[in-house]
C-alpha cells in the first residue's frame, strides 16, 4: 500500500517530526513568551485620550430660535475648524447655548485644549457683543467625565410631579457622595421654581412707582439665569427664581427714593412657588 502524498505542509511537519530541533525551538518559544508577558507594560485601567468639551455661551433674554441662528450655529462652524476635532454638537435653550466638541482618539488632552482655547478667543468678534451675549465658558471633558451609572426616578402617584421628585434626588446625592470612589454626582431635568408674581396697578399709582422700578426690584432680589422680560399690559409675570424666590421677593423694596420704602408686598401679590 503506497503512502499518500503530502503536500507542502505536510512536507515541513514529517521533517520537524524526525529531527531533534523540534523540542529545543519548542522550548525556545515558551521563554520567548515568558519574558512578553514579564516585559510587556500593563495598567489595571488602561489610559484612553479622549479628550470632549462643552462650551455654554449664554444670551440672557433670547428664545431658543434666536440663540441657534445668532449664537449657536456660527460657533459650529468656527469649532469644526480646530485641527483633530471630530464632532461638534449644538443644543440651545432660551438664554443659553451649549456646544460639545469631542476630539479623535488618541489626541493629546493638553494640546487639544490650548487649541480649544485658542479658537475661541481668537474669534470674538463672531458673537453679536451688542445684543448681550455673554463670555463662553469652556468646560473640559474627559473620559472620566462620562456616567457610568445613570438612576431614573419615577412615581406612580399622580399627585409626584418632577419636582418632588427632583427633591429626593437631590437627597440621594448626598448620600451617594459619601460612598468613597465617586467623583460627580448631579441631577438632571429638575425645574426651576418660579414665583408668580400679580401687580395691583391702584397700589402702584399710590405709591408713585412704575414698572421698571418694580422690574429692577424683582431682579435685585433675586437673581436668575435669565432677563425678566419686559413688562406689557399683562399685570401677572412668572419669575424665575430659587427656594427661597418667595421670601427674598417679599422684602425687596421700592424705588423713587421713598424715606418710607414701598415694599413690595404693598403694590402685588405673590402664588406659591411651583
Amino acid at each position: 500500500m503506497s503512502e499518500p502524498k503530502l503536500g507542502f505542509s505536510g512536507s515541513i511537519a514529517r521533517k520537524f517530526q524526525a529531527t531533534q530541533i523540534t523540542p529545543l525551538l519548542a522550548l525556545l518559544g515558551m521563554l520567548l513568551g515568558v519574558c512578553a508577558v514579564l516585559v510587556t507594560p500593563r495598567e489595571e485601567e488602561p489610559q484612553i485620550n479622549v479628550t470632549f468639551a462643552n462650551i455654554f455661551i449664554p444670551f440672557p433674554g433670547a428664545a431658543a430660535e434666536e440663540v441657534e441662528s445668532l449664537v449657536a450655529t456660527p460657533a459650529e462652524q468656527v469649532l469644526a475648524e480646530i485641527e483633530g476635532i471630530k464632532h461638534v454638537y449644538s443644543s440651545s435653550m432660551p438664554g443659553m447655548a451649549v456646544l460639545t466638541v469631542r476630539y479623535r482618539v488618541g489626541e493629546d488632552r493638553t494640546d487639544a485644549i490650548v487649541r480649544l482655547y485658542r479658537k475661541i478667543f481668537s474669534n470674538l468678534d463672531w458673537l453679536p457683543q451688542n445684543l448681550g451675549v455673554g463670555q463662553a465658558i469652556v468646560k473640559p471633558k474627559g473620559i472620566d467625565d462620562v456616567p457610568i451609572v445613570t438612576a431614573t426616578l419615577w412615581s406612580r402617584d399622580p399627585e409626584v410631579g418632577a419636582y418632588e421628585l427632583g427633591m429626593v434626588a437631590h437627597a440621594i446625592e448626598a448620600e451617594l457622595k459619601r460612598v468613597p470612589g465617586t467623583r460627580d454626582i448631579y441631577t438632571i431635568g429638575v425645574p426651576e421654581r418660579v414665583v408668580k408674581v400679580t401687580l395691583d396697578p391702584q397700589a402702584l399709582a399710590g405709591y408713585g412707582i412704575d414698572l421698571n422700578d418694580l422690574r429692577t426690584a424683582l431682579q435685585a432680589a433675586d437673581a436668575s439665569r435669565d432677563r425678566c422680560p419686559p413688562w406689557r399690559a399683562k399685570r401677572r409675570r412668572v419669575v424665575p427664581g430659587s427656594r427661597e424666590a418667595t421670601r427674598d421677593t417679599r422684602r425687596a423694596e421700592g424705588a423713587k427714593g421713598d424715606p418710607k420704602g414701598a415694599s413690595e408686598r404693598d403694590v402685588q401679590s405673590y402664588g406659591r412657588p411651583v
